[in-house]
């Protein structure tokens, strides 16, 4: 994969949480695109991870505290671009294709925009994990109203808009909290289809049933919180 080279696209920073994905990082990073800052959070790697990441041109935050909202978090407080992007850090998502959402958002077509993973290919979506998101998903719009058909990692907004949402979740509740908030706070809240590929390696979360469990208790968690009133910063 090639990075977009088409300067009419508002740059970003990009949020890649990474526990030992040394074996993807290459092709991570070769597809951020053009002008954008990548923002890798070794969140505990043992494979070298961070000094690959650094020795490719990205920006390196330590986070010590596990979890995959820990990581985020500590990615957003480094960010200084005007938008922010997330992405997982495994080679199952392309970064390339955040050009798209950043413009979206900057158009003012969506305040927060998801990106729906549709899987291609053996391997990309373990069947318990996709049955987990649509359970997620239905009771996400009981709580919130969207009609929403994936809580993926794929996202891009504005980042005095995720700082104002005041998030605390670090960890795997962390996205669905970010999607609760935002829609609490008037913020409009889209998605739009990407490809998902098989991951690199094997998934901390979705890849055993018990990961995926625990997930789903964390989500579950947040959408008891009652509803916190934030005003979005735009």
């Amino acid at each position: 994969m090639n990075s977009p080279s088409d300067t009419s696209h508002p740059c970003a920073d990009i949020v890649l949480p990474c526990l030992d994905e040394a074996a993807a990082l290459p092709g991570v990073l070769a597809s951020v695109p053009r002008g954008w800052r990548a923002i890798v959070v070794d969140n505990g790697s043992t494979d070298g991870s961070a000094e690959l990441a650094r020795s490719l041109g990205a920006t390196v935050v330590h986070e010590p505290r596990r979890g995959f909202g820990a990581a985020c978090h500590a990615g957003l407080l480094a960010s200084e671009a005007e938008f922010v992007c997330f992405c997982d850090c495994d080679g199952s998502l392309d970064p390339g294709l955040l050009t798209g959402f950043v413009r979206r958002i900057a158009d003012g077509e969506s305040d927060l925009l998801l990106g729906r993973r549709r899987p291609e290919g053996h391997g990309a979506w373990p069947l318990h994990a996709r049955l987990g998101n649509a359970a997620l998903a239905r009771m996400v719009r009981r709580r919130t109203g969207l009609r929403l058909h994936d809580l993926g990692p794929m996202r891009a907004a504005r980042r005095t808009d995720l700082l104002a949402l005041g998030l605390t979740d670090r960890r795997s509740g962390y996205p669905l909290q970010m999607v609760v908030r935002a829609a609490d706070s008037g913020m409009r809240v889209t998605e739009t289809d990407v490809p998902y590929l098989a991951r690199t390696g094997k998934s901390k979360v979705t890849g055993t049933w018990r990961g995926t469990w625990h997930a789903v208790r964390d989500m579950r968690a947040v959408l008891g919180e009652p509803p916190v009133l934030v005003e979005a910063a735009r």
